[in-house]
């Protein structure tokens, strides 16, 4: 028994879907035997709208010499001493870079506070953020 669970969670083929996409059972879908699924020309399933549109990432940097990077612990363990370390890695191999450790206010899953966004946007050309556990 362990071995052909080991089998099929080892198998690359073990996820792969065979059948046609739809909803997972219980999963908010139509009922067993009653239809659904996607519309003839593709797109959402009824009822759903549109995708929601990506979010927009900033420009990429030609390079970090002399840049001001912000290395940003969101909260979870172990995350500051891992911001530590990245930025001893950051004084040890590119000094040209500027370094601030920084801890993001609030509750770990939530923003209590912009100030911090604010200030990287303002002060800083780039942004880690981080975390450990």
């Amino acid at each position: 028994m362990a071995k052909q669970l080991i089998d099929k969670v080892m198998s690359p083929e073990g996820g792969v879907q065979t059948g046609p996409a739809g909803f997972p059972p219980g999963m908010g879908g139509p009922p067993p035997g009653k239809g659904g699924g996607r519309p003839e020309g593709g797109g959402p399933p009824p009822g759903l709208g549109a995708p929601p549109s990506a979010p927009s990432f900033a420009n990429r940097l030609d390079t970090l010499k002399d840049k001001i990077v912000y290395l940003v612990d969101i909260g979870f363990g172990g995350g500051y001493e891992f911001m530590q370390q990245l930025q001893k890695w950051f004084k040890e191999n590119m000094p040209s870079v500027t370094t601030v450790v920084k801890r993001k206010p609030g509750n770990v899953f939530m923003d209590d506070k912009s100030d911090l966004w604010e200030e990287i946007k303002e002060k800083g050309n780039a942004a880690v953020l981080g975390v450990a556990g």
